[in-house]
């Protein structure tokens, strides 16, 4: 069942995207803004709307932490916003200054990807704020791009009805004709399909067109085998054009806009259509599914946002964490810390925890040496990320919320080694090494740093201590 618990209506003209992080919702219209809620309550924060363009804006993501905001516009340039402040942290330009109508960020951060009317494809490095790589699809507009969970390719789908794979080194690995008339959305699940009867892990890909069509899409990515595309199955439920299209964050459902002035739930492993919702009064143009909860963004040409509850059978990614006692997560059996792994896009460590019989207990005892030296996870960026994932499930137990003094502005995470910079402030070391190394200003004022001297916040480190020892009695 999805229910209508929300009406947005402060957008002037037609609403053309939303976007969920895990604490807020922005969306972005033809009055040319961007604006920010709340999902707690749904209320406007106090810097929305973000203003800047000049133009109509088309699109709007958020980076993987949710401390990034991306838009882009007709008036040829995306725009990068801290989502703390709403401060407009880089305005790129598109070469050849075309309307921007599409942006991704990758799943590291690393890139935005940026796709315009004239068909160029560029990625921006975002800590440097420079162009990257750039390509162009042919006879046509760039209408939609989506990012594999690895990162390892990306999808643009085009006005032509093309669908193009590309590897991250902007180089064109597969074109495809996928809808006749023009592809207007696409979207990858982060979560793959298994092939047991050939080892393989198919991504799951949806697209939607002019046709009145969504097709699912397999795509099998692997160096010896090359890129190989194969159509699952045709969704057809609506009466016109389908503009939007979007799966569920445990990639078990997908949601579609249309002309029809409908959106549509559907089962993706059946096809089978669990909701149609008929309340927006003139064309749906984007959908979206939140990341922690059970809620449904859909945005119109009728200038509002819809906001559903879904009343699932099974929860969401993240909530079964999220609702589970310390208890329950300490008894979770290896099968349930897989289920965990791959709601947290960790899927391709299931086999290597398995494997080394991790279950709950194991899972919240498992520390950074461990993941090196008994789980032999080389990657320190990889270490990082379950460790993260872990630190997050271990403060899922906690009865009250972080106080705020012991998370680092910059990742918005307890704090594990905090330092003081020349500015004042605490940052975590990490993260603010990471910062100085590309920019000398202020991460809180932005201001230029005197110096890039750190020193060790130890005060604030026995503080959050202490606070864990009382949190885990």
């Amino acid at each position: 069942m999805a229910t209508l618990i929300h009406t947005l209506s402060d957008h002037s003209d037609d609403v053309n995207y939303c976007a969920f992080s895990s604490s807020c919702l922005a969306t972005c219209s033809l009055d040319k803004t961007i604006r920010v809620y709340s999902l707690s309550d749904f209320a406007e924060l106090p810097y929305s709307p973000l203003e800047g363009h000049t133009y109509a804006v088309h699109c709007c993501c958020f980076s993987p932490s949710g401390l990034v905001l991306a838009s882009c516009s007709t008036d040829g340039t995306s725009a990068l916003w801290d989502t703390r402040d709403g401060r407009r942290l880089a305005v790129l330009q598109q070469p050849g200054a075309s309307p921007v109508r599409v942006c991704r960020f990758s799943p590291e951060a690393t890139y935005l990807l940026a796709g315009a009317a004239d068909g160029s494809v560029v990625l921006w490095n975002v800590q440097s704020m420079k162009l990257y790589r750039s390509g162009k699809v042919k006879g046509g507009s760039l209408m939609a791009c989506a990012f594999s969970p690895s990162g390892d390719f990306f999808v643009t789908g085009s006005s032509s009805g093309d669908l193009t794979i590309w590897d991250d080194k902007m180089r064109c690995l597969y074109n495809e004709k996928a809808h006749d008339l023009g592809v207007t959305c696409c979207d990858i699940s982060s979560h793959p399909v298994s092939d047991s009867e050939n080892g393989f892990e198919y991504f799951q890909m949806a697209s939607c067109g002019q046709d009145n069509n969504i097709k699912l899409w397999l795509i099998l990515f692997a160096d010896f085998l090359g890129v190989q595309l194969k159509c699952k199955c045709t969704l057809i439920g609506h009466s016109a054009p389908v503009l939007a299209c979007a799966f569920s964050y445990d990639g078990q459902m997908i949601v579609s806009g249309s002309v029809d002035k409908c959106v549509i739930i559907y089962e993706t492993s059946t096809g089978n259509t669990l909701h149609t919702l008929s309340q927006h009064k003139r064309y749906v143009t984007t959908c979206a599914f939140a990341p922690c909860s059970p809620l449904l963004a859909t945005g119109s040409m009728d200038k509002t946002v819809h906001i559903w509850q879904l009343d699932l059978k099974q929860p969401c990614a993240g909530g079964t964490v999220e609702n589970e006692s310390k208890v329950a997560i300490e008894d979770w059996s290896e099968d349930d810390v897989s289920a965990w792994l791959c709601a947290q896009d960790l899927a391709d460590f299931v086999g290597l925890f398995k494997m080394n019989n991790i279950d709950g207990k194991e899972l919240l005892n498992l520390t950074k040496e461990s993941l090196a030296n008994e789980l032999k996870i080389e990657s320190l960026g990889l270490r990082s990320k379950v460790l993260q994932k872990i630190e997050e499930l271990r403060m899922t137990m906690m009865s009250v919320s972080v106080p705020d003094e012991f998370l680092c502005p910059i990742t918005r995470e307890l704090f594990k080694d905090p330092v003081i910079a020349t500015d004042g402030y605490s940052y975590e070391r990490e993260a603010m090494e990471n910062w100085i190394s590309n920019r000398r200003s202020s991460p809180m004022t932005n201001l230029p740093l005197h110096s890039l001297m750190l020193t060790p916040n130890r005060t604030l480190k026995m503080a959050i201590s202490r606070w864990l020892e009382t949190q885990q009695k």
